[in-house]
């Protein structure tokens, strides 16, 4: 039997493969390659076997999801593939809806057709909005403040419904910031289009395929006046989804935890560690907010650590460090 990843050649999901392959299951990875670079799947499979099958289609396709679940032995399913720029969201708010709550819908209805027992959601702390001061926890009060957010909270109540409809237990994964890549180097954010997320932005200037590093919002209410988030390195949360699939849970039920480090830090505050890392300054300036983004956020882990037994092990140089070690060897290919 093996785990279906969609999305499996992205950024959080490859890593999750080589976590899940670690644990010691069979993996088959679907992706559409519109966020994710072949090249990748070579270095997936240089982390795991040769020979793991890569299927490439739309995971909200429901005959592309017929010929993976009739050619491989599905017995869970880990969904990642989404559309994923808060920014991108507000200009493109239905192109968002129709991409990834069509996905959801379609896997779903695929998995429960066919008896899967466990599906684990890639949801997101975007669902949380500003409406409650951090730290945050499960139980907060979800108000998304862009439609990227609004897909990712409706994605879990999809799913949940779904769940409580059949036999399949559903275990939705609200991350904070994904940061770092796998120690080998060999896989990390690579996005194919203009970075959405800080520190790939910073590993650009710091490479010199970027001149200097945007900063959005000087006037927040923090130390330094810049956005605060809680930054968590991507093989923890890899380790996190292995841990989902590994928790006991009854059929027809579903489950929402956090996955954080539970600590925030500043933009200037990760440009100042990731100068110390590099060893040279970054140069950047200061620019207006971007719609859609929030002041503060960091998480409240204790469920994930109590029911999963899971929390996050490594800490923010070593999410720099691993950043910048993959950044390197990508500018040199």
């Amino acid at each position: 039997m093996a785990t279906l990843v969609t999305g499996g050649a992205g950024y959080i999901g490859s890593h999750t493969v080589a976590a899940l392959h670690d644990a010691g299951r069979d993996v088959v990875i679907l992706d559409d390659f519109s966020n994710a670079a072949r090249r990748a799947v070579d270095s997936i499979r240089s982390l795991t076997r040769s020979d793991l099958p890569v299927v490439e289609g739309d995971a909200g396709d429901l005959e592309v999801l017929d010929a993976v679940f009739d050619g491989h032995r599905i017995d869970s399913v880990v969904h990642f593939a989404a559309r994923k720029s808060v920014a991108e969201s507000v200009s493109d708010p239905l192109g968002y809806y129709r991409s990834n709550l069509g996905s959801v819908i379609s896997l779903a209805a695929a998995a429960i057709d066919r008896g899967v027992p466990r599906l684990v959601f890639s949801s997101s702390a975007t669902v949380y909005g500003s409406a409650s001061a951090p730290p945050v926890t499960e139980d907060s009060p979800t108000v998304p403040e862009s439609p990227y957010g609004e897909t990712k909270l409706m994605g879990e109540r999809i799913l949940a419904d779904a769940a409580a409809a059949s036999e399949m237990s559903v275990t939705s994964l609200r991350y904070f910031n994904p940061v770092g890549a796998h120690p080998s180097g060999l896989i990390g954010e690579d996005p194919s289009g203009e970075p959405a997320n800080l520190v790939p932005r910073i590993m650009q200037v710091a490479a010199g395929r970027r001149d200097r590093l945007e900063v959005f919002g000087a006037d927040y209410s923090t130390v330094d006046g810049t956005a605060l988030r809680d930054y968590v390195h991507v093989m923890d949360l890899a380790e996190g989804h292995v841990a989902a699939l590994d928790a006991a849970m009854t059929p027809a039920s579903s489950r929402v935890y956090n996955l954080g480090t539970g600590s925030g830090t500043t933009v200037l505050q990760i440009l100042g560690a990731a100068s110390e890392v590099i060893g040279s300054s970054i140069p950047y300036e200061m620019a207006e907010r971007r719609p859609g983004d929030i002041e503060a956020s960091w998480a409240d882990c204790t469920r994930a650590r109590d029911e999963l037994g899971w929390q996050a092990r490594r800490d923010l140089a070593q999410m720099l460090a691993d950043h910048w070690n993959f950044a390197r060897q990508q500018s040199s290919c």
